[in-house]
């Protein structure tokens, strides 16, 4: 053989070397975890031991044998212990900006008497410069009795600081005299439909105003500059990964939008959103999608969100009988039934998602009949419209969400916390559909799960503890509240995982773990599946990751 001959079969066989040891070496996974109890949500493979990560994806799932073929030389290694590992959590109903901004306001949540309420206020309005608006605080009148709060509570201690703070279901809101006087409610304002000022026997307003009278008290104050608003959303994020929150159905303004869209560009945009905006802005939202697109995995827009009627604990949520504790009162609607249905059908026609805040049993009859005559009306399609919220159902509309495709995106802590009261409110025949998880379930419904944070907590955990024990938190009722409407843990985990990913159109990809999927999931310190269900809230999360990154970790 030539010189010539041997030097080219040499350098052949060095070339083939090189380029088989890079395709090995790029075969190799960036991040493998091993030693684990993954639930992966995908039923045709229930559970894995280990998965192996490139980039953003999952590359392997199964087995802690198979899954060293993926390990390399710059494989990041990471031993579960046998600990428990899930989807990352899908929050399905969230306010960042509220959520956001009141971790640094007043705290009023778990303020139990009048003379607290008062004194929270009051000290920290003493932290604030003059002028400042105090906001947020989640107050909760049914805590102290059930008298709704005033602004001569709080006048004489905030005389330099308008205050407009909301109730925990974010339903109704307190201003003191110098809000009132900003937003110019007065005796000679004009009743607002779809919302109440409450007023003395002279039409004096007495500082309360609820759902649409809201607006006009919250547009009086001064927006916040952009830097405090990217901060109150990273607080907000930081907190989602804490609990082990991957992605959030955020139910925004076009402000929260911009907000988005600045954080992510600074590469900054921590949680998955998929951001949603007013239903009545679907004209301007279509022409967005036909200009913009609908984002990418980060960031992800196309939904809108409106409302029929308010909250059980506001009295306002629209009941087709009148509430027990009032025999004059049926709630209200937020909007009318004529301009839902506007709103519906042509943003329907432009292929946009669409969910609709509906609580009591009127306003859930009302919206599934107008989801129902668009349906009809504009042909069929993949819609997956969504009740949000979908609390007190009346009996005969429970198969109804299975048979017209409609997605109940609810919220279990809810029912723990509204169980306290709302015996009073609804009396125990409606009382038995309310938050009905199973029923729902059984009638073949796909239930996605949320936390309505800033109203509850973002912790998914926490939600799950509550619709597979129904305990009340005034731990009245240890067996839960309505047991029958318990369901099992793995439904709860499939709420808040893949029937959540199904209900923003994001199912293929995440929500179980599979290969081809982001790879976005949870490490908890016990498996859920297996401990006593009252003990599921004080798991600790021990790690979140996102797209593969490690964004939080409990050591």
């Amino acid at each position: 053989m030539k010189f010539r001959e041997t030097k080219f079969i040499y350098f052949s066989v060095m070339f083939m070397a090189f380029f088989s040891c890079k395709n090995n070496q790029d075969k190799k996974a960036d991040f493998v975890l091993k030693n684990a109890i993954i639930w992966t949500g995908n039923q045709k493979q229930a559970e894995a031991q280990a998965l192996a990560i490139k980039e953003d994806k999952i590359i392997f799932i199964g087995n802690n044998q198979d899954v060293e073929n993926f390990i390399g030389n710059n494989t990041k290694v990471i031993d579960a212990h046998g600990q428990m590992v899930t989807p990352g959590f899908i929050d399905s109903h969230v306010h960042i900006n509220e959520g956001g901004t009141g971790l640094a306001s007043v705290q009023l949540r778990d303020a139990n008497t009048k003379q607290l309420f008062i004194q929270r206020i009051a000290d920290y309005a003493k932290i604030l410069p003059k002028g400042t608006w105090i906001t947020g605080g989640t107050w909760d009148h049914t805590l102290w009795g059930g008298e709704l709060p005033q602004a001569a509570w709080i006048d004489s201690v905030t005389q330099d600081n308008p205050v407009a703070v909301r109730r925990m279901d974010g339903h109704m809101s307190l201003g003191n005299s110098l809000a009132l006087k900003a937003a110019n409610i007065t005796a000679q304002t004009k009743d607002i439909v779809g919302g109440v000022i409450e007023r003395d026997a002279n039409r004096k307003p007495l500082g309360v105003v609820k759902d649409n009278a809201q607006d006009v008290l919250l547009n009086a104050i001064a927006p916040l500059p952009d830097d405090l608003k990217d901060k109150a959303f990273t607080m907000a994020m930081d907190l989602f990964v804490s609990k082990g929150v991957t992605s959030a159905h955020n139910m925004s303004s076009w402000d929260d939008l911009a907000t988005f869209r600045r954080l992510q560009k600074n590469d900054k945009l921590k949680v998955r959103i998929y951001c949603n905006v007013p239903l009545r802005t679907w004209a301007k939202l279509a022409e967005e999608v036909k200009k913009n697109g609908r984002g990418d995995s980060k960031l992800r827009i196309g939904g809108l969100k409106g409302f029929v009627d308010g909250a059980l604990g506001s009295h306002t949520a629209a009941m087709l009988e009148p509430f027990t504790d009032n025999h004059s009162d049926k709630g209200i609607f937020i909007t009318p039934p004529d301009s839902l249905y506007y709103f519906v059908s042509n943003a329907d026609k432009q292929g946009l998602n669409i969910m609709v805040h509906a609580i009591g049993d009127n306003a859930i009859r009302t919206q599934l009949n107008i989801f129902e005559r668009v349906i009809k009306e504009n042909g069929a399609k993949d819609r997956r419209f969504r009740i949000e919220h979908a609390q007190h159902i009346a009996p005969a509309d429970i198969p109804r969400f299975a048979q017209l495709k409609i997605i109940p995106s609810m919220q279990p802590y809810h029912a723990i916390d509204d169980g306290r009261y709302a015996e009073k409110y609804l009396g125990y025949e409606r009382c038995k559909t309310t938050y009905a998880f199973k029923s729902l379930f059984d009638a073949g419904a796909t239930i996605a799960f949320g936390s309505d944070w800033f109203v509850a907590p973002p912790t998914p955990l926490d939600g799950i503890y509550a619709a597979v024990t129904r305990r009340t938190l005034d731990d009245k009722n240890p067996n839960g509240w309505f047991p029958a409407q318990k369901i099992s843990v793995e439904q709860a985990l499939k709420a808040y995982t893949i029937n959540a990913a199904y209900a923003s159109f994001q199912e293929k990809e995440k929500g179980s773990l599979e290969v081809g999927k982001l790879a976005d999931f949870v490490i908890l310190g016990e498996d859920i599946r297996k401990i006593a269900p009252e003990k599921i809230k004080d798991v600790k999360i021990k790690m979140t990751v996102i797209g593969g990154k490690v964004v939080f970790e409990n050591k």
